[in-house]
């Protein structure tokens, strides 16, 4: 298959966690050595629902990319920018605006998603909306647009705001009569469940998460805290690993099959406890763990950080400009 021009974003709220790894890094350290890959950390995203407090955003976003970095992302095979870095994408973002309906937005799952971050009450969801929050999914299309995107690699659950950005593609090109803007196809991704150590949804904000720089004492002190089968109280009670509600779901990702049957069997003979099998899982997680927290820890040269992130602005920011000068020029708007 030819060489597509693939895009995607990854907020910079804080340091990145296992979750993030095995449903997003990991597929794009695969994706840069068969596509045109552009990976932004969209800080301006960031700002649609943490506007309030942007002190730790800086110091987030080059967490963020020593992540990227330790999990693969190589910045010679693949473009590591960053959004604020490439202002042209906001006046992108300014001109995509005028040809998308206000309903198509109101619909988008992904802003309804945003939405339900800022409050649980409905109500007090809405009067919290600002205008930047509403505009988050055309700025999202201004984000693949501006590159020309083809592909997005995404989740079943993403596939609607990819339809919105072909839509909105599509009718720029229906108006100003030209063929400008691809119409990018979501690139579906198989993303694990990775739950929490509540059995939540992994996430930093409900403090179940465990981090790709946590340490491995850090690591087992988490793992031993998810939840595991109810029924198994003593060690001497026989389990069911389909219902550990949490460890073994993490044994599912990590473990081979050979050590699967050996939990299995464990645990429904009743020959292991459960903080016994948790401490297992622990040196499991933090030996799969290893090479990428080896390789970050050597990344502590902020300055060098830094150039690769300006040198992939760079790079970004010339291709979006031309696209930019292309849009003016089919809009009829004068190119100063």
């Amino acid at each position: 298959m030819a060489k597509k021009r693939l895009l995607s974003g990854i907020r910079p709220t804080s340091e990145l966690h296992i979750g993030h790894y095995l449903g997003v890094l990991r597929n794009w350290a695969k994706l840069q050595n068969e596509h045109e890959c552009f990976y932004c950390i969209v800080d301006w995203h960031t700002l649609t629902t943490k506007y309030k407090d942007t002190n730790d955003l800086q110091k987030n976003m080059i967490e963020v990319a020593k992540d990227l970095l330790a999990s693969g992302i190589d910045p010679n095979k693949a473009t590591l920018y960053v959004q604020s870095g490439i202002p042209e994408i906001a006046e992108l973002h300014l001109l995509l605006s005028m040809v998308t309906y206000q309903n198509w937005v109101e619909r988008d799952p992904t802003l309804k998603d945003m939405v339900r971050l800022l409050a649980e009450d409905e109500e007090k969801a809405k009067q919290e909306i600002t205008y930047g929050l509403l505009g988050y999914p055309v700025l999202m299309s201004a984000d693949i647009l501006s590159v020309f995107g083809e592909l997005v690699p995404v989740g079943k659950d993403q596939v609607a705001h990819i339809e919105l950005t072909r839509d909105i593609a599509r009718r720029f090109n229906h108006i100003y009569k030209s063929d400008l803007f691809p119409e990018p196809r979501p690139l579906l991704t198989e993303t694990p469940s990775v739950m929490g150590t509540d059995g939540r949804k992994m996430s930093k904000s409900l403090n179940n998460d465990i981090k790709l720089l946590d340490s491995n004492e850090i690591t087992q002190k988490k793992v031993l805290q998810m939840i595991t089968d109810p029924n198994k109280i003593k060690k001497t009670d026989p389990g069911e690993p389909n219902n550990c509600q949490v460890a073994y779901k993490h044994y599912e990702i990590f473990a081979d099959k050979k050590t699967l049957t050996t939990v299995q069997d464990e645990c429904r003979g009743a020959k292991i406890g459960c903080v016994d099998c948790k401490k297992r899982l622990a040196k499991i997680m933090n030996a799969y763990l290893a090479p990428i927290r080896e390789k970050r820890e050597g990344l502590n040269n902020e300055k060098e950080i830094y150039e690769i992130l300006y040198t992939g602005n760079k790079k970004a920011r010339q291709i979006v400009q031309q696209t930019l000068l292309k849009v003016r020029e089919v809009m009829k708007l004068k190119n100063w």
